[in-house]
């Protein structure tokens, strides 16, 4: 288990110092996905970089297995990292080391014999699908394939820990999937823990568990990502989840519009004409989408409402007899 109790990172600056992330709590469980979400600045790679102390907190403490990685010494430190495996958005292989090569390199750290090191390089290229690539150099090989040589790598100490971050953020949709599915598959079949850090809704909707979203330095809101999705409590977290631009929107400002959250029980009926074929009155669908959850589908939809005040009685009794959830929105720009 990965606790994290009361962080925070400060940097010196001239003004007296800029404070990355504070009065950070959280606990991620064994073999758990765990996303950390937030927009640019919020703080998410300096808490990444603080769970194996790449940064060193100014103050509290991460710990991992019952183990302080704040009060380890220097070696103990370096030790400890060996359980702890790392991929970037940028890849970070060295460009004059071909894959077998870049694989082994912390193994040769860590004092493995070549012969092991070479032979967990081979296992770790036919895990990550990348068998024909082992005398590739990077300069060969695709953003996607750099990438799971990287998470191979990752992987060569035997890691019980993955902390990603941004892995995908410099690859395209579909290469964003594979290599996604490649992370669920190494939780599932060797247990690691995965931390990932990204901005993106999609990624931790795609494969994480539980999820924390960072805003200003400090956790506005965490739990089930399937909770969060449903009912965010935060103004942040309604942002990543419900996406408030799009022209339709954009069109309604100052009009009365709803805006439903609904699951895999509500879409499989076709709600919108039930209620407008009871209600009498139409809708204006002004935005829609649906993500998938363990089989569950969930989603937003902003509809603007009739003028006509009898009309959106009609409709607003109908959502409460039917048990949608709801809210009522004025767009103000």
């Amino acid at each position: 288990m990965i606790e994290i109790k009361n962080l925070e990172k400060t940097y010196p600056t001239a003004n007296g110092g800029f404070t990355a992330i504070q009065n950070i709590n959280l606990s991620i469980a064994d073999g758990d996905i765990f996303g950390i979400i937030g927009l640019s600045g919020a703080g998410k790679s300096t808490l990444v970089r603080c769970i194996n102390l790449l940064e060193v907190p100014t103050k509290g403490e991460v710990i991992i297995d019952g183990r302080s990685m704040t009060s380890l010494s220097r070696k103990e430190l370096l030790r400890a990292r060996q359980s702890i495996g790392m991929i970037f958005q940028g890849f970070n292989l060295l460009s004059q080391r071909n894959s077998i090569d870049n694989i082994t390199f912390p193994l040769e750290i860590a004092g493995v014999s070549r012969a092991k090191a070479v032979k967990r390089a081979v296992e770790l290229l036919e895990l990550v699908g990348l068998s024909d690539k082992a005398k590739s150099f990077p300069s060969q090989l695709s953003g996607g394939q750099k990438q799971r040589v990287a998470i191979a790598r990752a992987l060569a100490t035997n890691p019980k820990v993955l902390l990603c971050d941004e892995a995908t953020s410099a690859l395209d949709p579909t290469t964003t999937v594979q290599i996604l599915e490649l992370l669920k598959e190494i939780n599932q079949k060797l247990g690691v823990t995965i931390v990932v850090i990204t901005h993106e809704m999609r990624v931790i909707e795609k494969i994480c568990n539980r999820l924390a979203v960072i805003d200003s330095s400090e956790i506005a809101e965490q739990g089930l990502v399937s909770e969060v999705f449903k009912h965010p409590k935060t103004a942040i977290a309604r942002k990543l989840i419900m996406p408030q631009g799009g022209e339709g929107i954009e069109s309604a400002l100052g009009k009365q519009c709803i805006r439903l959250t609904f699951d895999g029980a509500d879409t499989e009926e076709p709600f919108i004409s039930m209620m407008t074929m009871e209600c009498r009155a139409a809708v204006s669908i002004l935005f829609a989408n649906t993500k998938s959850l363990d089989g569950k589908t969930y989603g937003q939809m902003v509809l603007q409402l009739p003028a006509d005040e009898d009309a959106r009685a009609r409709i607003l009794a109908f959502l409460e007899k039917s048990g949608y959830s709801f809210t009522e929105e004025v767009y103000a720009g």
